[in-house]
């Protein structure tokens, strides 16, 4: 199986091809390539294919084989996988993922004819989804719930993306000891199908810091749809603008909340890394 590793803010996922290459068992393939020792070692898998409502089909899976919602960071790689191998030459691209129809515009460099950003409309900010097939929440509405995590106290935000995702603000999230405190959140029986967990400070209403604990995954350097519900939790809780630079582990993302149209955008780079073969 050919393969291309790529990274958009150290958010790492191995792409493959479905126009080219066969996968039977993506959850299966997800956990052997994922593994960084025996593995190729990545954040997931990634598949490209054929779509019959937008121009192209994103599927992703996490480390550990469950099939994600949606990953603004891989969408921006999807973006630039398309244009810059020959698959499109369109700069908007509708791209169907399991949470709907993301909308990617490429920023394009005329030199090289390289895609440099990615701007991805990811699509509404729900604050409660517990009335759905599937809830994402057990309680509607929680907006600095005061949630106990070993005897600790922590208000947490919940924001989903077509992923949810609990925003805790507070300071000194460089000494935090994620690997104890995000499982145990992302593991919450509040959260029937588990939860990412974002850990936010702010420095100021146009600059956030965060860390990430994602679902299946552990802690990893990025992510998009993240870093879109940290955005929204923090202006919905008064500490920043709906327009604001995230700092990560892996690199800065651009998110913009249109509140009167309540449309969440993230715009960042995207790279590829190498690529291969998998036997």
């Amino acid at each position: 199986m050919q393969f291309e590793k790529m990274q958009a803010a150290g958010n790492d996922y191995i792409y493959v091809n479905l126009f080219e290459e066969q996968v039977e068992d993506p959850e299966v393939l997800s956990r052997q390539i994922s593994d960084r020792h025996f593995g190729i070692g990545s954040d997931g898998l990634v598949l490209i294919g054929p779509d019959t409502e937008g121009d192209f089909s994103m599927k992703m899976y996490n480390a550990d084989g469950s099939e994600g919602a949606m990953c603004g960071n891989a969408a921006r790689c999807v973006g630039k996988y398309l244009y810059e191998r020959g698959l499109t030459t369109k700069k908007e691209i509708a791209l169907n993922t399991k949470s709907g129809i993301k909308y990617l515009s490429l920023m394009i460099n005329p030199q090289s004819n390289e895609v440099e950003r990615v701007r991805v409309n990811m699509g509404e900010a729900v604050f409660s989804d517990s009335d759905a097939s599937y809830p994402l929440v057990t309680i509607p509405g929680m907006v600095n719930y005061p949630l106990q995590v070993d005897g600790h106290e922590y208000p947490i935000t919940f924001v989903s993306m077509g992923n949810p995702h609990v925003v805790i603000f507070m300071d000194g999230i460089d000494e935090l000891e994620i690997e104890k405190i995000g499982p145990q959140i992302e593991h919450n029986p509040l959260f029937p199908q588990r939860t990412n967990v974002e850990f936010v400070e702010v420095t100021d209403r146009s600059h956030l810091k965060m860390r990430v604990w994602e679902r299946g995954s552990g802690e990893t350097l990025a992510c998009g749809s993240g870093a879109c519900a940290s955005l929204v939790a923090g202006v919905i809780t008064g500490r920043c603008d709906p327009k604001a630079s995230i700092q990560l582990k892996g690199g800065t993302l651009e998110v913009e909340w249109e509140k009167d149209n309540n449309q969440v955008f993230l715009t960042g780079d995207a790279r590829f890394v190498f690529r291969g073969e998998f036997f």
